[in-house]
């Protein structure tokens, strides 16, 4: 156990070193903030539609969106970096290196979360600048502990993605599935007021639970916590499988 944490030690303090010596590290914050302006700006008035019940407003419920979009793309930046890695020759002198591999995984999710930490705090403290209300309270632990579990999911994701194919070019595998989870959600209007095929496919969404929850979490008023932490938990275990398969594949490749 003692070299599997000395190896996710190792491989967190690069990949942080790596993350604030270059000044790119912050851009999973910049589309969500491009969203979060053009959305909470200019659809506004979305929160007069009658059945709009999110009690801290509009601004507040395109925040959340926001913020875990945020920390979902860091994760998926933490994939690009562990495929450039790949490229560049310096994941196959760590995998001879390492003494437990294993923690080769546990040290990128280190990395991401604190990359997710910054980005969060660069989404909120705009938020906080254009007036969003908080009345959460302790509540909003809940929306970062939320927050911090859909950033080691989409990471576990791309790490895997990331190590089974070994290429930057992998990008878009990584990129896109995120994408998809965070926009076949309620991302404009509540849940209740969809109709189609999206309110179909925002109901079968897991990320709708977490998403919601976080919005609870937010306005004071918690609802679906623990199937959204259920669910959260049982993605992280299926992409953290997923994650170790992709390290064997890259094991196997040499």
């Amino acid at each position: 156990m003692s070299s599997f944490f000395h190896v996710a030690g190792a491989v967190a303090a690069r990949q942080t070193y790596k993350y604030f010596t270059n000044p790119a590290f912050l851009a999973p914050a910049l589309f969500p903030l491009f969203f979060f302006v053009a959305f909470a700006g200019g659809l506004t008035r979305v929160g007069d539609v009658p059945g709009f019940d999110y009690g801290a407003g509009y601004i507040a419920f395109q925040y959340v969106w926001a913020l875990l979009q945020a920390v979902s793309m860091g994760g998926a930046f933490t994939g690009f970096s562990i495929a450039g890695d790949f490229e560049n020759g310096f994941a196959s002198r760590l995998m001879l290196a390492a003494s437990n591999r294993y923690g080769i995984i546990l040290g990128y999710t280190m990395a991401s979360i604190v990359r997710a930490v910054m980005t969060g705090m660069l989404v909120t403290g705009f938020a906080l600048v254009i007036g969003i209300p908080i009345s959460g309270g302790f509540d909003l632990f809940g929306l970062i502990a939320l927050a911090l579990l859909a950033n080691i999911a989409a990471t576990l994701f791309g790490a895997g993605v990331a190590m089974l194919l070994r290429t930057q070019q992998a990008g878009p595998v990584i990129r896109t599935p995120i994408f998809l989870v965070l926009f076949l959600a309620p991302v404009f209007v509540p849940l209740s007021l969809l109709s189609g095929w999206i309110e179909t496919a925002a109901r079968l969404n897991p990320f709708t639970h977490v998403l919601e929850a976080a919005r609870g979490f937010l306005a004071g008023d918690p609802t679906g916590v623990a199937s959204a932490f259920i669910i959260s938990a049982i993605l992280i275990l299926i992409l953290a499988l997923w994650a170790v398969y992709g390290l064997r594949s890259a094991e196997r490749a040499g």
